[in-house]
């Protein structure tokens, strides 16, 4: 059997890994941005978290009929249309400061174009990675994905309220160098092309009527069912969290720089968490995982209402962050193990939307819980809810009972 070439040395995945670098080092510089941004021309932490809400959940809207199409079309040319597009929508954003006519429709508008080019450019990207890593690579070629995810999350936000102090344009013409990097990287690479197209998608109406058979396949499986619920609600958690922690801190006047720095500790948490993820899944069950991780989140979430300051937020999301890189190579890998080629396209957008579906929700569910609550009450709520959810796994002998795939 022939030796595969190690990762190190695969230059389509370095190609690919440093574009999706270059696209994750800008969704996590305007991902600051953009509630520093709203704050400043509205003062409403609703509609801080309504942008959030819109771009999300415009993805997941559009995400079941893109992995349908996806799995027609090339893949390769969609990343390449998905990374322009991101780039020409946040240069409106730029445009928009220029010329100093930013409302919140505006960037409501924008926020409905990022979410329709993310919906079908991370499914397309996902697909290529897999393209040209061989079976036996996949769990650390994962885990180095998560890496790269990590240290761009690590190095996002606090780039992000730095170049916020600076001028509000800088971090969107970040973001626009970044999908430009990603855009040339996928231009470069070449995959081999997918052997059997799916010959189910002949009609205009095949990605409507056939956009939910991903979902019902993944529903069906009671492990993924569960252990899509437990991330997706770790999403809901976390990105309530972040809204909550950036408003609260905002209010309190800490720099824009000290907030970056609070909200890069989810990303040092999912970095070191990803580093360990090929040593743990050996020793770990993947039950004792989601369960551990899902507590973690509960406590770590409850205790941001204690006002300790920037360097307590780092700690509480880093803790609540480090299981998270296990749980989703955990289901990347039962879903690229289980689905044939041509169908993978709509599998991987049915992960996304199902895991998706927490983070719109916890934007829009944090930013009202603060208009009616306050900061404490808002806090109290989600780590209840994520409470509620890790109860729920303990309860479920399918997610206690699991154990890794061969």
């Amino acid at each position: 059997m022939r030796t595969p070439v190690p990762l190190r040395r695969n230059h389509r995945f370095q190609l690919l890994w440093v574009g999706a670098a270059a696209a994750n080092l800008s969704l996590e510089v305007v991902e600051v941005a953009y509630p520093l941004l709203i704050l400043a021309l509205t003062g409403s932490p609703a509609l801080a978290g309504l942008f959030g809400f819109v771009q999300v959940g415009t993805i997941i809207l559009v995400g079941l009929p893109a992995g349908v199409l996806i799995d027609r079309w090339d893949r390769r040319r969609v990343l390449l249309i998905a990374e322009a597009v991101r780039a020409l929508a946040i240069g409106a954003i730029v445009a928009g400061l220029v010329a100093g006519v930013l409302t919140i429709a505006y960037l409501l508008v924008v926020a409905v174009v990022l979410g329709m080019a993310s919906a079908f450019g991370a499914t397309a990207r996902m697909l290529m990675i897999r393209a040209v890593v061989p079976d036996e690579q996949l769990t650390t070629a994962l885990s180095q994905d998560e890496v790269r995810g990590g240290v761009a999350a690590l190095a996002g936000p606090p780039l992000g309220g730095a170049l916020f102090v600076a001028a509000r344009a800088f971090p969107f013409v970040t973001a626009i160098a970044g999908f430009a990097i990603s855009f040339v990287c996928a231009l470069i690479v070449k995959i081999p092309a997918v052997e059997h197209r799916d010959q189910t998608i002949r009609s205009a109406w095949a990605p409507i009527t056939t956009a939910f058979t991903g979902i019902r396949e993944l529903v069906a499986d009671r492990l993924l069912r569960a252990a899509l619920a437990l991330v997706s609600i770790f999403y809901f958690s976390v990105t309530a969290g972040i809204l909550i922690v950036v408003y609260s801190m905002q209010r309190q006047g800490a720099p824009a720089s000290h907030i970056g720095f609070a909200v890069s500790g989810t990303a040092i948490g999912m970095l070191l968490g990803a580093v360990g993820v090929p040593r743990l899944t050996k020793v770990v069950r993947p039950g004792a995982i989601l369960l551990t991780a899902s507590a973690l989140t509960t406590v770590a979430v409850g205790l941001l209402a204690l006002p300790y300051g920037a360097v307590w937020v780092f700690a509480m999301l880093f803790v609540a962050a480090l299981g998270l890189p296990a749980l989703k190579i955990l289901v990347d890998i039962l879903i690229f193990r289980q689905t044939p080629d041509h169908r993978r396209g709509r599998a991987i957008s049915a992960t996304f939307t199902l895991i998706g579906v927490g983070s719109p929700l916890g934007s829009l569910v944090g930013g009202l819980a603060l208009q009616v609550a306050g900061v404490t009450g808002a806090v109290l709520l989600i780590a209840g809810i994520q409470a509620v959810i890790t109860v729920a796994g303990l309860a479920n002998r399918h997610v206690t009972a699991a154990r890794w795939p061969s």
